[in-house]
């Protein structure tokens, strides 16, 4: 029986506050309890005691520019009390039963009562963050009793940085709540009952089950503990069950030899302990929440004491003799998200069932088989909803330190306890697959061997699972380690597992833009001494402009003043809110093309396991790191980028890879491509493939093809793409002649049936779409009536002021061009805010109807094309002005920036790029580009808006 607790209770905190009617479950936030949040302070270590230009421009604003800001903010110890009303029953035991709090100590009448996993210990208060608090207060509790909970977010004697740095605790996202969360009752139960029930599956044996049985004898009064030992074999399920009593009561009952046996009815008998079998030989698997059920029951003689039922899965996880992961014997690709705790309206975690199920499955929309836990580890009803619905999970400990993980007792008795809660509470989800000790730890020798005791520690206690000393150890500097069962990191040395790293250095701007891509050569690395599976850590981190429709979305604990402070800055920059959206859809777009690149240059990996994102969701901390497809509030944003099925067509089990050693092609060359397929489903799919080369629909200018179709073919391939490979299925060869104009193609091949009595396919629904642009071979030449120059110079300025026309196309250089930022292809990395380095470029916004493009096929954001031009410096505007191709800016600076602009200058007309296409004429989109450039002012639609003085034109570019 459990008396619910939910409901009315006064709240006094250490600073006087005192709120007469106050509610539990709930925090402080939600209670409207506590000070101000006025300061953001440093988030992680890294970032103490350093002051950039980035940080002073944060600074400027009075509202905290860097995270959501809460209604309340409060650390130190809060105490919630209520008087009990019910009755208490002699030959009973109670115990109270909180879900999830911070570290809390129970008082009945003043009285103590003991935390029950810390019997032996000793333990007054419970100091977990990631499992129910349990106390027994059998004896104390009576009818009216006054009940007295204290919880406190200092964390005295645990490692309060370690914590508080951690996705469990931070004000970055999660918060670093007080109060209780979740359940919270009063539970009745038998003087001798199961304590507890957990169910290991093994897929050897489907027909036997074997039983570790742990029952334990307790007496409250003097503190004695005494287990029976357990019966071992190999067989299908484990079924650990530990029993409680009070002195007298059941004692003889545990004493006898452990016995398991099945009878005709499949019940399972320990003496007077019955496990009723509801077991079937459906799998529990990804996208296949086939759950099994046991109910295990306690008797005195003939009378039931207690039953318990749970829910598990038969299911293996573990890793095949290359190094693969595998999930039920077959190879499997890691699709993983990070969920980082980021809760808006509340500040921690839902804690209910439905809304889990909602979580995990707009997850799923995207491709999403497996959620990382970023330095927390998700309640019951995560797990839960992952069960039902075949998701894979991955726990961490609370643990962000990159300095001294693990250095002190107070840290290493904390971690060792959160551990051993985590896999016994959770032990019987079946999505529970794997769990690190934390994120980015650094230690040295003695922090390392601590870490590998608690990997010897979770393997001992539990086989089922894989175990890692951490995600992204050491940034990946220290490689391997070989106590682990898994290695994920962004790298190992020099060698990298992802296209984008912190500056804008890594290879999705350094490479020109191929389909060959991939991370052989670091898996070469990682296997000279490292044979386990291996997945990439933190991919993509893309920043999209921040999109304001969410801000009606605020309406609880949190509010986002930095996204209005980005607001304030939209409306004073003088740009259109209308075209401020635009841009929001162009910044998106263009990291939806990134994380497409990310994804499939793991599948062409001949080794990998899998990806692990960063991510889908914002991020509204650490600088407000808008990176995701889905807001805070894990919606959709607005935008046609940020549509599921628009990543479901690159992230899914099964994919079709096309192998392109480019994007960028002249007339007279031929398309040569690899066709593979990555079967990572359940079942096998067809070998043979369709392809055609179309005009992509959404291009509107260049191509004289009657119907947009180029070519069409099919190819017989191979007889099927088994699972668990990448297959290929040959090469297609495409001559790309008698094209008369620019051309955005599009390649579509096309999974299908091969038939060799008809030689053609029966087409499948499982195809990829690669962008092809073509040009014809031409030398672009300057119109005679236009003066062309590098610089601007007297003789530019004397046809300006005599109304002549004048192109300006410098050298991309800081030199040329001293009022310029550097730009890259990709949008930034993560944000300005954490990683200063980078000058805040996000991408290209392109008036794609100008004119300019009548010849030049493009949409309103970079794409392949565009690299090389994308890749070169941008004009810093003394003012907003229209442009022709605008250089998008970070959030931070909002500063006004351009690549192509037309203006009217003294008395004339003036292109101005910042790109030097001259000096990329070997390029045939450059040298299509400028003759577009050319094309244009030589027309009488040459007619620029925009009107620039001297003054400001000095501000631009240097005058000579």
């Amino acid at each position: 029986m459990k008396i619910d607790l939910s409901g009315a209770w006064r709240i006094e905190l250490s600073d006087g506050m005192i709120k007469e009617d106050g509610f539990l479950p709930g925090t402080l936030d939600e209670n409207r309890m506590g000070n101000p949040d006025k300061i953001a302070g440093a988030w992680h270590p890294d970032m103490e005691n350093r002051e950039t230009e980035i940080d002073k421009l944060l600074s400027a604003d009075s509202r905290i520019a860097t995270r959501l800001t809460r209604n309340y903010t409060y650390e130190g110890a809060a105490k919630f009390t209520r008087v009990f009303h019910g009755e208490i029953k002699k030959n009973k035991r109670y115990f109270l039963f909180a879900e999830r709090a911070r570290t809390m100590s129970l008082k009945i009448d003043g009285k103590s009562a003991p935390v029950v996993e810390s019997w032996e210990g000793g333990h007054s208060y419970y100091e977990g963050l990631s499992t129910p608090c349990i106390f027994e207060i059998t004896g104390l509790i009576r009818d009216g009793s006054l009940i007295e909970i204290t919880t406190d977010n200092t964390y005295p004697g645990l490692p309060y940085k370690d914590i508080t740095c951690s996705s469990a605790a931070t004000d970055e996202t999660q918060t670093n709540w007080n109060g209780v969360v979740g359940q919270l009752y009063i539970e009745e139960k038998s003087e001798a009952f199961i304590e507890d029930f957990r169910v290991y599956p093994d897929l050897q044996d489907f027909d036997s089950v074997f039983g570790e049985v742990a029952l334990s004898y307790k007496s409250l009064y003097k503190g004695q503990s005494r287990k029976t030992p357990g019966n071992q074999a190999d067989k299908m399920v484990r079924l650990v069950i530990s029993g409680e009593c009070l002195e007298g009561s059941g004692a003889e009952l545990f004493s006898r030899e452990v016995t398991i046996y099945a009878d005709a009815n499949n019940s399972f008998h320990f003496s007077k302990v019955a496990i009723k079998k509801e077991f079937s030989q459906k799998k529990w698997d990804e996208g296949e929440g086939n759950l099994l059920y046991a109910t295990a029951r306690l008797y005195d003689g003939d009378d039931l004491l207690d039953e318990k039922k749970v829910s598990f899965g038969i299911r293996e996880f573990t890793y095949d003799g290359s190094g693969r992961l595998t999930l039920n014997g077959r190879r499997i690709f890691l699709r993983s998200e990070a969920n980082c705790g980021l809760f808006p309206e509340t500040g921690h975690p839902p804690m209910d069932r439905d809304s889990w199920l909602d979580i995990m499955k707009t997850y799923a929309s995207y491709g999403v088989n497996c959620v990382r836990f970023h330095s927390w580890c998700p309640p019951e009803a995560a797990f839960s909803a992952a069960d039902e619905l075949g998701m894979l999970v991955q726990p961490e400990l609370p643990n962000w330190n990159p300095r001294d993980a693990f250095s002190t007792k107070e840290s290493r008795d904390f971690y060792e306890n959160e551990l051993r809660q985590i896999i016994k509470t959770y032990a019987n989800h079946p999505s529970f697959v794997m769990l690190t000790l934390g994120n980015e730890l650094h230690t040295d020798d003695d922090g390392i061997s601590e870490m590998h005791r608690l990997i010897e520690i979770a393997k001992e206690m539990d086989s089922t699972r894989l175990f890692a000393w951490g995600s992204n150890n050491f940034y990946g500097e220290k490689g391997t380690d070989k106590e682990s069962d898994f290695y994920t990191s962004s790298n190992v040395g020099a060698s990298v597992l992802r296209l984008a790293v912190s500056g804008n250095e890594g290879r999705i701007n350094t490479e020109v833009p191929n389909s060959t891509r991939n991370f052989d050569d670091s898996m070469e690395v990682i296997r000279k001494n490292f044979k386990k599976p291996v997945f990439s850590f933190e991919v993509g981190q893309y920043e999209v402009l921040p999109d304001m429709h969410e801000l009606d979305e605020f309406k609880g604990v949190t509010r986002p003043d930095n996204f209005y402070i980005v607001r304030d800055r939209i409306e004073k920059s003088g740009m259109e809110y209308e075209e401020y959206e635009k841009r929001v859809e162009a910044t998106g777009e263009l990291a939806l093309l990134a994380y497409r690149e990310e994804v499939e240059a793991v599948l062409r990996t001949r080794e990998m396991s899998g990806i692990s994102l960063l991510g889908l969701q914002d991020f509204t901390g650490q600088g407000t790191a808008l990176i995701g497809m889905m807001n805070s509030h894990l919606k959709p944003k607005s935008c046609s980028f940020a549509s599921p099925e628009r990543f479901n067509e690159f992230f899914a089990p099964q994919v079709v890879l096309v192998l392109l050693d480019k994007y960028v092609y002249k007339v007279g060359e031929t398309i040569r491509a690899e066709v593979r397929v990555a079967n990572f489903g359940k079942e096998p799919l067809p070998g043979g493939f369709s392809y055609e080369l179309c005009v992509n629909e959404n291009s509107n200018h260049g191509t004289s093809l009657d119907g947009g179709l180029y070519t069409l073919g099919s190819k017989k391939g191979v007889s099927e793409c088994p699972v668990g490979e990448v297959t290929s299925l040959g090469n297609v060869e495409i001559p790309l002649d008698n094209i008369e104009d620019p051309t955005r193609f599009d390649l579509i091949i096309r999974l299908a049936r091969f038939s060799e009595r008809l030689g053609v396919c029966a087409k499948t629904d499982i195809k990829a779409t690669y962008p092809i642009w073509v040009y014809p071979d031409f030398v672009p030449e300057c119109p005679t009536g236009v003066y062309e120059t590098r610089v601007l110079d007297k003789k530019a300025i004397d046809v300006l002021k005599n109304g002549g026309k004048v192109f300006l196309d410098p050298h991309s250089t800081k030199e040329a061009i001293p009022n310029s930022v550097k730009a890259q292809f990709s949008t930034d990395f993560w944000s300005v805010g954490t990683f200063p380095n980078q000058e805040g470029a996000m991408g290209q916004f392109i008036d794609k109807e100008h004119p300019i493009f009548d010849n030049f096929p493009t949409e309103e954001h970079s794409n392949f094309q565009w690299f090389r031009m994308a890749s070169q410096r941008a004009f810093i505007l003394p003012r907003y002005m229209k442009s022709i191709v605008a250089e998008m800016d970070c959030y931070v600076r909002l500063r006004p920036m351009a690549q192509l602009m037309e203006v009217k200058a003294y008395n004339g007309k003036m292109i101005m790029s910042s790109m030097g296409l001259h000096d990329l004429l070997e390029h045939p989109e450059a040298r299509a580009l400028l003759s577009s450039i050319y094309r244009y002012m030589d027309s009488d639609v040459f007619e620029p808006e925009e009107v620039i003085s001297e003054e400001e034109l000095r501000k631009i570019i240097a005058m000579k």
